[in-house]
């Protein structure tokens, strides 16, 4: 049985919603691994002299909990 954990997170870019949503897999991907989804909840962008200047995201990224040896073991 695999066990998933989701977390939110924010990220930004000042290119386009997907890629701040690439950014928010590749910074969470420097701490989790066996990420599986991207979950985009909620877009925003800030807006300078009738321009957008950052894309925003709000997410949950999903991974996979790794099971330790001990746990495996009790089974």
């Amino acid at each position: 049985m695999s066990l998933l954990k989701v977390l939110e997170l924010m990220a930004s870019s000042t290119k386009s919603w997907e890629d701040a949503a690439q950014q928010a897999v590749n910074e969470a991907s420097l701490t989790l691994k066996n990420i599986r989804s991207i979950y985009i909840k909620d877009h925003s962008a800030v807006v300078n002299n009738n321009k957008i200047v950052e894309y925003r995201i709000t997410a949950k990224v999903s991974f996979e909990i790794e099971h330790s040896a001990a746990s495996k073991s009790k089974k």
